[in-house]
Order: structure tokens, then sequence, then C-alpha cells
């Protein structure tokens, strides 16, 4: 009894010092920009997809071949006559019928080539050489949507089955703006694994540019994790206090999914199956680029409805003890959110979130 009396007082002691590194941490996270979600949004599928998403395009089949015009020997060549007046008929009738040999039916008059369909997301079949991307400056002008939340509903496996929920919140004030990833794994009152990611930055012509990152993680009985990077000008600061050359675009774990939309609405071509897209990603311990793979369309089956998507797989496996990797769905109808998320450590743990309701707005 006394063993017990005693571990029990070293748990709540570690419990209470735990809850006093936990406020400490949750104070060390940037406060969050407020706002309210008060509609939903509406399902409308761009214009540049709304035909070939809805069935796939079969090309039509190429003309038929026009039949060869005979040369005309001579200009004294008979020809069909116009059809003559009524008063002349009779002398018409009289005329000597022409040989039907001798006489070619006139060639159909030629057929206009229809123009080739555009190319656009649902021409299926795979492009081995990309065609450049437009510049930024020639595309039409962007307006950032409004404040968005994502709630998904998080299936998976670590050491068993798992079930939760997540949410991403996409926030802006002006030209400011705030990403939050927040992920819960197990019942929220008690959860098993929890995770929170925080990207804030500014709004630029070319996306998001981050200006710190931050991440605070928490296994049960287990320490509190945090990580944090801030995005100089010229460098990146990593979270062991490294400093390396900024990459051009540079991302984090939480503001990739909300440029890449980005990217995708004002370059729909960027998503035709067959295509590659890359992001230079900073992560706590390292900066690189990533490569991602645009698979086939893919239907995905919500409690709202059916919703076409295409698949980003990236290149890089996932392996225990490396970097997370996260398979992405984006939906065009959904202003090219992100509504599933399969996030692996290698591949027998995972974890899947699918979109459980219409993305929130704000108004």
């Amino acid at each position: 009894m006394v063993v017990a009396v005693i571990g029990l007082h070293l748990l709540l002691m570690r419990e209470i010092g735990q809850g006093m590194i936990d406020f400490g941490a949750d104070s060390a996270m940037p406060p969050r920009m407020e706002v309210t979600f008060a509609r939903d949004m509406e399902i409308s599928v761009p214009p540049e997809v709304a035909a070939p998403l809805a069935a796939p395009v079969v090309e039509p089949p190429p003309p038929a071949p026009l039949a060869p015009t005979p040369v005309e020997p001579a200009a004294s060549s008979p020809k069909r006559a116009p059809k003559p007046p009524r008063e002349a008929a009779s002398a018409v009738a009289a005329m000597p019928e022409p040989v039907p040999a001798a006489v070619p039916e006139p060639a159909p008059p030629p057929v206009a080539a229809e123009p080739p369909a555009p190319k656009v997301l649902a021409d299926l079949s795979p492009s081995t050489t990309p065609s450049p991307v437009a510049p930024a400056a020639a595309a039409e002008p962007f307006a950032w949507p409004a404040s968005t939340r994502i709630t998904y509903e998080l299936t998976g496996n670590y050491r068993g089955e798992v079930h939760g929920d997540a949410k991403v919140e996409w926030v802006r004030q002006g030209a400011r703006y705030q990403v939050h990833l927040d992920v819960t794994v197990g019942p929220s009152f008690a959860p098993v694994y929890s995770r929170r990611m925080s990207s804030e930055g500014q709004l630029t012509e070319s996306g998001l540019s981050p200006e710190r990152y931050d991440e605070d993680s928490k296994v049960a009985f287990r320490d509190r994790r945090r990580a944090h990077m801030t995005f100089e000008p010229d460098e990146v600061v990593l979270n062991n206090g490294n400093r390396v050359e900024r990459m051009p675009g540079v991302q984090d774990t939480a503001s990739q999914f909300v440029q890449m939309s980005y990217l995708f609405t004002r370059q729909p071509g960027l998503l035709k199956p067959g295509r590659t897209v890359e992001i230079a990603l900073a992560l706590p311990r390292r900066q690189s680029l990533w490569i991602y793979d645009v698979r086939e369309v893919e239907t995905i089956y919500t409690s709202f409805g059916e919703l076409d998507t295409v698949r980003l797989q990236p290149r890089r496996e996932a392996r225990k003890g490396d970097d997370l990797t996260a398979e992405v769905w984006f939906a065009p109808s959904l202003r090219y959110l992100p509504v599933r998320i399969r996030i692996r450590q290698d591949e027998d743990t995972y974890l899947d979130l699918l979109i459980e309701r219409k993305p929130q707005l704000a108004n």
C-alpha cells in the first residue's frame, strides 16, 4: 500500500509538472488571429474542368479522307449547267445527254477541320514533356479566398487501428496570413497523440511567404516536444539553430497545402496527370526540394456527396525515422482545397484524413 501511495503521488507530481510545461509550451505558440466561421462553401466546378471531370474526353474519329478531285483537262471540259429557266426547258431537253464517265461529279465542298480539344485537367493521357508554366505576371489577378476551415475525420494505424479528428484553418488579415493544422488521435478529452502546426507570414504575388513555423507534439505519458523555425529574407533558421540558404518559394509543413491550392487555382494545367509538381520544403531538421507526381483523377465519397479529385503522390518513400510524407487529394470543385491527406511514417504507421463536412468560410 505504501508503494502504491508513493507511486500515485509521483504520478500526480509528474502530471502537474507536465501541465506546467504544457502551459509554457502553449504560451510559446504564436497567438492566433481571431475569426468566426459562419457559412459553408458551395461546390462549384471551375469552367476549365467542368466538362472533362464530368466525363472523360473521347477523341473524335479522324474525318474520312476526301475523294480525289479529277484534274480538268481543259477549260472547255463540260460542266454541270445551272438550272435553266422554265421557258428554256424544251431547248435543254433537246440537247444530247452527256456521257456520265466523261463528266465527273464535282467534289463536295471541303470540310472545315475542327480545332483540337483544349488540353485541360481532364485530358487523362500522361504527358512526358510538360509545357512551360506561364509566369505569374501573365495570369489573371488572384483574389485570396476568405478565411477557411476544413474539418477532417481521422483514421489510421499506429500499433493498431486509431481514430480521431483534424482541421486546417486558413486565416488572413490584409497581407498577413496564418495556417494552422491540428491533429488529434483518440478522444478529445484524453488524446493519445496530438500535434499542432502553425505557419505565419506574408501574402505575395508568388503566394505564401512564411516568416515563422511552430510545431507542438504530445504523446500520452511522454514529454511535450516543440519545434520552431524562422524564415529570414536570405536564410532559414532550423530548429537546431543551423542556418541554411533560403530556397526560392520555400514553404513549411503547414503552409505547403495552401500554397499548392494557390498554384492550382492560378494554373490548373499543373494538375494534368503525368506531370510533376516541385515545392521547396523546410522541415525542422532540413530543407530540400520535394517532388510530387500528379496521378489519375479519382472520385472521393464524402458525407455531402461525391468529389472528383486529383491525387499528388510524393516520390520520397516513407521510412521509419525519416521525415513524414503526405499524399494529398485536391478537389477543383472546392477551390482546389485538400480534401484528403494521408500522412505516413512508414509502411505500417499512417494517418488518413478525409474531409468531414463542407469547408466553412468567414464572413
